[in-house]
């Protein structure tokens, strides 16, 4: 697997979808961000991540372009604000038009 540079999106930039990406289901995003299933919810609460997308009736997942951000936000030390703004630009830029 190729390893992709990631960079932090600022929340005051417009936000571009990039042409290409994958979902992520929930195990993976667990797992990719190193807590536990309640731990997430409890930060979707706070609107410290976004939420997920619907891909089905019974089926969510999150784009991974969004996992990659928030994280990469986490690691540069972001303040819990900071990411509160980063989730709801990537939230926001899911149904601005193309």
């Amino acid at each position: 697997m190729a390893k992709s540079v990631v960079r932090f999106i600022e929340p005051a930039a417009k936000i571009t979808l990039p042409a290409t990406f994958s979902f992520l289901r929930m195990g993976a995003v667990l797992q990719r961000r190193g807590v536990s299933r309640s731990a997430h919810y409890a930060d979707i609460q706070a609107g410290l991540y976004p939420r997920p997308v619907a891909i089905g009736r019974r089926a969510v997942a999150y784009p991974d372009y969004e996992v990659d951000a928030m994280n990469a936000a986490t690691v540069a030390g972001k303040s819990p604000d900071e990411l509160r703004k980063l989730a709801a630009s990537l939230e926001a830029a899911r149904k601005a038009p193309r």
